[in-house]
């Protein structure tokens, strides 16, 4: 079994895809109207066939709730590996990227927590 896709909740799939290619450096791989919205995932450009993120609408009433709770309590929604954490926040900082929690050692990783603009906290990890 594989994990083919993710998703992460976000409040404007224009703003998302915006951020996650412009600031993080992913790139779209499928991009489809469904009505009011798209099925819109944006891949590594490291590993084009890997997991895909969902830049999933954050519509239903319960993900609000959701996303403010674990914004409130410091949680991100999800992770990502990077190679070298202190490189990469070097440049996400340098390209106006506000972080939450610089990079920090934390037992066999280092991590730093990024805010991605539509409502998520992310956390960008690197093991030794």
């Amino acid at each position: 079994m594989l994990i083919n896709l993710t998703s992460v909740l976000v409040d404007d799939q224009d703003k998302a895809l915006a951020f996650y290619t412009e600031k993080l450096g992913f790139v779209t791989k499928q991009d489809i109207p469904l009505g009011e919205y798209r099925w819109l995932t944006v891949v590594s450009p490291d590993r084009p066939d890997g997991t895909e993120l969902l830049l999933e609408p954050d519509q239903h009433p319960a993900a609000g709730v959701f996303k403010k709770a674990l914004v409130d309590d410091g949680i991100p929604y999800t992770q990502f590996q990077v190679f070298d954490i202190q490189q990469e926040y070097e440049r996400l900082v340098a390209l106006g990227v506000t972080f939450t929690q610089p990079p920090t050692e934390m037992g066999p990783v280092t991590t730093a927590v990024l805010d991605d603009t539509c409502g998520n906290l992310i956390q960008l990890a690197t093991r030794p």
